[in-house]
C-alpha cells in the first residue's frame, strides 16, 4: 500500500513540473531572429525600377522610361549618343519593353543578327523568320545599340551633329538605313516631345545644351528594300520610270538595299 501512495505522489511531482514548464515557455519572451540577405517567395512582385533585373515587369511607356533612363543616360557620357534617341528607339523597337524581342530576347532595338556570334532568336519582319540578337540582359542591349551605331561607318554622320539636335539624329537614322518606315523620324520625335526625353539629354550637357531648330524636308524619299524596282517604285508614286531615274541622275536600272531615292522634289 505504501508503494502505492508513494508512486503516486511521485507521479503528481513529475505532472506538475511538466505543466510548470509550459507556463514558463509560454510567458518567455525568445529572441527575434533577423536573417539578412533573405531571398523573397516565388509569388513575390519584381520591382519595376530595376534595370538589373533581366526581365522586369513594365506596364507601360513611363514605366519604361523610368527603368531605362539612367543607363540611356551613362550610355551618352561613354558614346555621345543622346538619351532621348536611345529611349524614343528602345520604346519604339520593343514597344515599351513588351514586344516579344524584348520580352524573350532582351532586344530593345530590333537589332539583327548582322556579324553576330552569340545566341539568336527567329522573328518575322520585313521576311519571316528573319535573325534577331538574343542578350542575357536589356542593359546589354543597350551597350550593344551605342556600339552598333558608334563602330559602322554608315552611322558615321550622326557623331557630326550635335548632342542636343535629336531631330536631325531622327533624320539621319533612317537616311543610313537603319529602318524601312518612312515616318521613322517623327515616331521618334514624337515620342521625344511627347515625353519630354530631351531632359536627359540636357542633364548630361548642363549649360551645353542648346536646342537646334529643324526646317522640315523639302523632299519626298523613298529608302529601298529587298524586291523594290525602278518599275515597282515609279508605280508605288504615281511616276514614270524616266522620271524616276531623273530625279536621281540614274543611268542604269540597278538599285542597292537602303538607297533613298528622290521621289518628290518641293
Amino acid at each position: 500500500m505504501r508503494r502505492i501512495i508513494v508512486a503516486g505522489i511521485l507521479c503528481a511531482f513529475i505532472c506538475s513540473c511538466g505543466s510548470r514548464k509550459k507556463i514558463i515557455t509560454k510567458k518567455s519572451d525568445k529572441p527575434v531572429i533577423v536573417i539578412e540577405n533573405e531571398k523573397p517567395m516565388k509569388d513575390e512582385p519584381q520591382r519595376t525600377d530595376d534595370p538589373s533585373i533581366v526581365n522586369p515587369v513594365i506596364s507601360n511607356t513611363t514605366e519604361y522610361i523610368e527603368v531605362y533612363k539612367e543607363i540611356a543616360m551613362k550610355e551618352m557620357q561613354t558614346y555621345g549618343i543622346p538619351a532621348s534617341i536611345t529611349l524614343a528607339q528602345g520604346i519604339l523597337e520593343s514597344g515599351s519593353g513588351r514586344g516579344r524581342l524584348a520580352a524573350e530576347a532582351n532586344n530593345h532595338f530590333g537589332i539583327k543578327c548582322h556579324e553576330w556570334n552569340g545566341e539568336k532568336i527567329f522573328h518575322d519582319d520585313d521576311e519571316r523568320q528573319e535573325c534577331f540578337r538574343k542578350y542575357e540582359s536589356a542593359k546589354t542591349s543597350f551597350r550593344d545599340h551605342s556600339e552598333f551605331l558608334a563602330n559602322r561607318k554608315r552611322y558615321s554622320k550622326l557623331f557630326q551633329l550635335k548632342k542636343s539636335d535629336y531631330k536631325n539624329w531622327a533624320k539621319e537614322l533612317r537616311k543610313a538605313g537603319y529602318a524601312t518606315d518612312r515616318k521613322y523620324p517623327e515616331k521618334l520625335i514624337s515620342l521625344i516631345e511627347r515625353y519630354k526625353l530631351f531632359q536627359y539629354d540636357e542633364m548630361i550637357l548642363g549649360n551645353e545644351y542648346e536646342l537646334v531648330e529643324v526646317e522640315p524636308e523639302a523632299d519626298i524619299e523613298h529608302i529601298v528594300i529587298k524586291g523594290d524596282t525602278l518599275y515597282s517604285i515609279s508605280r508605288k508614286y504615281g511616276l514614270t520610270v524616266s522620271e524616276l531615274q531623273k530625279l536621281n541622275n540614274l543611268k542604269e536600272n540597278t538599285l542597292s538595299i537602303g538607297q533613298i531615292l528622290i521621289i518628290k522634289s518641293n
